[in-house]
C-alpha cells in the first residue's frame, strides 16, 4: 500500500471545477447584492469607494473560489490579499468576503498534498491577519474616544471590543484549519480504505487461483489412492496368470478373477470418490469412514488390503493389537488410506516374493497403523518409477488430522510406514 505523502488529491475532475466555478459565480453575485445594501446602508459614510473599485474586489474575491482546488495555495494568498483590500479600500461588504478568505483556507488543508507547504501557507496568511488585527487594536488604543467609556462596567469597552474581535478571529481561522484537516485526514482514509479493498481482491482472487491448485493435488492424490492400488494388484494377477496360463490353467483362471475383481473393485472407488467430488461438503454415507457418527468401516477395510496383497503373491500377516472400539469418520478414513498406499508400495517396489507386515493397534489417545516388508531398502534397487504423489498424500492426510507419520527403509531391508493418528 503506498504512502500518504505520494499521494494526492489532486488533479480532480471536470465535475470539481465546473461545482468552484458554480460557486465562485454565486459568490460573486451576492458580494454585488451585499455591496450595494451596506452601501446604500452608509457603511463607510463618504469615505465609501467608487462603483468601479468595488467591482473590482468582487471580482478579486471572487475569482480564486473558482480554482481553489487546482491551485489552493496561490488561492488562499489571492483571497487574503483580496480580503484586505476590501477593507483597506473602504469597499462596503464586510460579510460575505468572510466566506470566501475561509473557504479559500479550508481549501488548503482539504486538497494540498504539499503538506509542509500548506501548513506554513495558512501560517502566513492567518499570522498576517493577527498582525493586521493588531495593527488596528493598537491604533484604536490611540483613540481613546472611539467608544464610549462607561466606568462602571466590569471591563472597559474598548478592551472588550478588541478581546471579542480576537476572541471571533481565532474561533474563525481555527475552524478553517480544523475543517480542511479533517476534509484531508477523510480523503486519506478513504483511500487507504480503496487500497485495502484492491489488495483484498487481489487476495481474494490468489486465493481462488490456490484453491484450484490444491483442488487438483487432492483429486490427483485421491486418483492416486484410489487407482494405484487396484492396478498395481491387476498387473501382478495379469502377469502370473500369463506365466502359469500353459501349464496350470486353474490358477491361471484365479488370478484372472483376482483381476476381474479389482476392476470392479476400482470402478466402485472411481464412482464414489467422483461422487465425493461432486458434493465436496456432503460426505456420502457409503464412503470410508464417513457416517453420521465414529465409525470404524474404513479401519475394518485394512483386513482387505492385507488380503489383495496375500492373493497378489505376498505373504502378508494382518495383526489387530488392542482392543477394538470406534473412531472418528476421517480417522477411519486416513487410516484406510495409508495402509492402502503402503500396501500398493509393497506390490509394486518391494519384489515380486516379498513378505508384508500389516498391524493395526488400539493405543489410549489414538491408532496406529504399520505397514512393513522384508524387501531390500535402500541398498537394493528398489523400483523408483513412482511419482512421489503416494508419499505426500500420505503426509498430507497424517497433518490433516494432527497426526504423525514415519516413511523410510529399515536398517535390515525392507521399508516401514507407520502413522499414530489421534481419536481423543
Amino acid at each position: 500500500m503506498g504512502t500518504t505523502a505520494e499521494w494526492s488529491r489532486l488533479p480532480v475532475g471536470r465535475r470539481e471545477y465546473r461545482q468552484d466555478t458554480v460557486l465562485a459565480l454565486v459568490l460573486a453575485a451576492g458580494l454585488a447584492v451585499t455591496t450595494v445594501l451596506y452601501g446604500s446602508a452608509g457603511t463607510y459614510g463618504d469615505d465609501q469607494a467608487a462603483w468601479w473599485v468595488s467591482a473590482l474586489m468582487i471580482v478579486a474575491n471572487a475569482v480564486p473560489i473558482a480554482f481553489r482546488r487546482r491551485f489552493p495555495m496561490s488561492a488562499a494568498v489571492v483571497s487574503a490579499l483580496a480580503f484586505a483590500a476590501t477593507q483597506l479600500l473602504h469597499v462596503p461588504e464586510v460579510f460575505l468576503v468572510n466566506f470566501t478568505l475561509f473557504i479559500s483556507l479550508y481549501s488548503v488543508g482539504a486538497w494540498c498534498s504539499d503538506r509542509v507547504r500548506a501548513e506554513a501557507v495558512r501560517w502566513v496568511v492567518i499570522g498576517g491577519m493577527f498582525a493586521w488585527l493588531f495593527i488596528a487594536i493598537s491604533f484604536g488604543w490611540a483613540v481613546p474616544n472611539a467608544l464610549p467609556n462607561d466606568e462602571g462596567a466590569l471591563i472597559p469597552p474598548y478592551i472588550a471590543y478588541s478581546l471579542l474581535n480576537i476572541v471571533i478571529n481565532v474561533i474563525y481561522f481555527g475552524a478553517a484549519w480544523y475543517a480542511g484537516n479533517r476534509a484531508w485526514a477523510s480523503a486519506v482514509a478513504r483511500h487507504q480504505l480503496d487500497e485495502r479493498t484492491a489488495e483484498l481482491a487481489a487476495e481474494r482472487e490468489r486465493s481462488a487461483a490456490q484453491a484450484v491448485t490444491i483442488e487438483r493435488v487432492r483429486i490427483a492424490r485421491e486418483l492416486h489412492d484410489v487407482v494405484a492400488h487396484h492396478v498395481s494388484l491387476m498387473g501382478v494377477q495379469a502377469g502370473a496368470a500369463r506365466r502359469v496360463i500353459d501349464r496350470d490353467p486353474a490358477q491361471a483362471t484365479a488370478s484372472l478373477g483376482v483381476v476381474e475383481e479389482s476392476a470392479r473393485t476400482a470402478v466402485e472407488e472411481l464412482r464414489r470418490m467422483l461422487g465425493t467430488l461432486r458434493s465436496v461438503d456432503e460426505p456420502r454415507a457409503g464412503d470410508p469412514g464417513v457416517g453420521d457418527g465414529p465409525s470404524t468401516e474404513g479401519i475394518a477395510r485394512i483386513g482387505e488390503l492385507a488380503e489383495s496383497a496375500r492373493v497378489a503373491g505376498h505373504p502378508t500377516e494382518y495383526v489387530v493389537v488392542g482392543d477394538e472400539r470406534p473412531v472418528p469418520p476421517t480417522v477411519a478414513a486416513v487410516a484406510y488410506r495409508i495402509v492402502q498406499e503402503a500396501v500398493t508400495n509393497v506390490l509394486k517396489h518391494a519384489g515380486p516374493t516379498a513378505r508384508a507386515d500389516v498391524r493395526l493397534r488400539y493405543l489410549d489417545d489414538g491408532v496406529e497403523v504399520e505397514v512393513t516388508d522384508d524387501g531390500h531398502g535402500e541398498r537394493a534397487a528398489r523400483n523408483p518409477s513412482g511419482s512421489g504423489l503416494g508419499h505426500v498424500g500420505m503426509r498430507e492426510r497424517v497433518a490433516a488430522v494432527d497426526g504423525r507419520i514415519e516413511i523410510g527403509p529399515r536398517a535390515r531391508g525392507g521399508y516401514l510406514v507407520r502413522a499414530w493418528l489421534p481419536t481423543t
